[in-house]
């Protein structure tokens, strides 16, 4: 009883004591243009950073759609909760850790932006010079954001949310924040080592592919999975719904990447757009081969993989060669979520799959199709002559599989032990809507 206690009143506990310790930060004035900053950069950025959290309602959407009615609120409300959750640390302490001065190429100082010390009055960004320190700040808050709430698909129906909320906030300090460092910061090892990651293929897919792969098997299989029932996505217009917001989304991801209005920019929408295009209909298409009919979920899972393949590629390859990355993506989702279903592995809504193996290939394609024609700051690929640079993306590749996977599994089974992670059966049975919400989708649980 008294650490049933102790689990309501901690989570209220930490945020009012943050709350207090923020009345007595000094406050400094906001940044002065000086005419140092670009307007239209710093428009287009505003525009993407509203984009990019346009992503994480869209996520739930999507999410939402394709579990069980009675666990649908449930879903998206994991989703949804990370806005909250990820954007108090990231003032407090996330964005210094991915972004402060660097100690060994490893993690940033806490203490660099300790409550966004300076990030308001701040010099500009090294590799963002025409907009404020703190639009790149609120601009990169919003990649932390989504990508905890990616992993949600994995361990969806079964997962209780106050665990889940926990796994959230280190989760983001833990694992997000370091590869975040290691690939986006100039003192970072990754991005010293010459590993290109235009926006987020392996600090945002992968890291949380390989997170959604640990909590899966950590949670272990529902029982729905067991006894191999058939469970019918719940409401595929949510689908569709999430997956067009996401592809708009995606529109200030990828091109907003660029950190400003720029010829760079636009290349990165345009491949962004083509990549989703040619996977949704490589998607439908091989499974028309296989003898399936066409559907509307097969074109948006499709198109949310190509838009995960070219996330780390967008600023770096050409128009033409994107249509290849997305074609070849969904083909290679669509078989591993086909041999997934043969085994005992219980990723709810394939994340693993989609986003670990699509953040996978896209790296992949990177290393192959990248060429300093779209972007000098880049490199020149496989294709165009340079195999040493394709080794570096596999390295890079390797080392945040590894990473993410070993220290989320760590996370769950730590949260395992301080909080129950699964729900009882009764509970998972009954649907978390009601068990963990006391809502339910469409009525009141007292009016069902």
């Amino acid at each position: 009883m008294k650490q049933h206690s102790i689990q309501r009143v901690a989570p209220f506990l930490a945020l009012l004591i943050v709350a207090i310790a923020a009345i007595f930060v000094p406050t400094l004035p906001a940044f002065n243009d000086g005419g140092k900053y670009s307007s239209a950069d710093i428009s287009w950025m505003i525009v993407a950073t509203a984009l990019v959290f346009l992503m994480t309602p869209a996520l739930a959407f999507f999410y939402g759609g394709m579990v069980h009615r009675k666990n649908i609120i449930s879903t998206m409300m994991k989703s949804i909760v990370a806005t909250g959750v990820v954007s108090i640390v990231w003032v407090v302490v996330g964005y210094s850790l991915c972004f402060g001065d660097s100690i060994g190429g490893f993690i940033g100082n806490p203490a660099t932006h300790f409550m966004f010390k300076g990030v308001a009055s701040g010099a500009p960004w090294s590799l963002a010079p025409t907009i404020p320190l703190s639009l790149f700040a609120l601009f990169q808050l919003m990649f932390a954001i989504i990508t905890p709430g990616l992993v949600v698909g994995a361990v969806a129906e079964r997962v209780r949310f106050t665990s889940y909320t926990l796994f959230i906030l280190l989760f983001s300090l833990l694992v997000y924040a370091p590869i975040a460092h290691w690939t986006w910061h100039p003192e970072g090892f990754l991005f010293k080592m010459g590993a290109l990651d235009f926006a987020g293929g392996t600090v945002v897919h992968i890291s949380a592919g390989c997170a959604a792969l640990a909590g899966a098997l950590v949670l272990k299989r529902r029982q729905s999975h067991i006894e191999q029932q058939e469970i019918p996505p719940a409401n595929i217009p949510y689908v569709l719904i999430g997956t067009g917001l996401l592809w708009f989304g995606w529109f200030g991801f990828n091109a907003g990447s660029a950190g400003a209005a720029n010829a760079l920019a636009v290349s990165a929408f345009a491949t962004t757009n083509t990549a989703a295009a040619a996977a949704g209909l490589s998607w439908m298409f091989f499974d028309v081969l296989r003898g399936k009919k066409p559907s509307v979920l097969g074109f948006c899972i499709g198109a949310v993989v190509g838009l995960v393949a070219i996330t780390p590629a967008a600023g770096f390859v050409a128009i033409p060669q994107s249509i290849f990355i997305g074609f070849i993506a969904a083909i290679i989702s669509n078989m591993a979520v086909h041999y997934k279903a043969k085994s005992s592995l219980d990723d709810t809504l394939d994340v693993f799959p989609c986003h670990g193996l699509g953040g996978m290939v896209g790296m992949i394609m990177t290393g192959i199709f990248a060429t300093k024609n779209v972007n000098g700051g880049g490199n020149d690929g496989l294709l165009y002559g340079n195999p040493s640079f394709f080794f570096i993306q596999l390295k890079a590749l390797a080392i945040v599989v590894a990473y993410s996977f070993t220290v989320s599994l760590l996370i769950f089974k730590f949260i395992d032990i301080v909080l129950p992670l699964r729900v009882s059966i009764e509970d998972e049975t009954l649907g978390l809507d009601a068990s963990q919400h006391n809502e339910k989708y469409g009525r009141r649980p007292e009016l069902a």
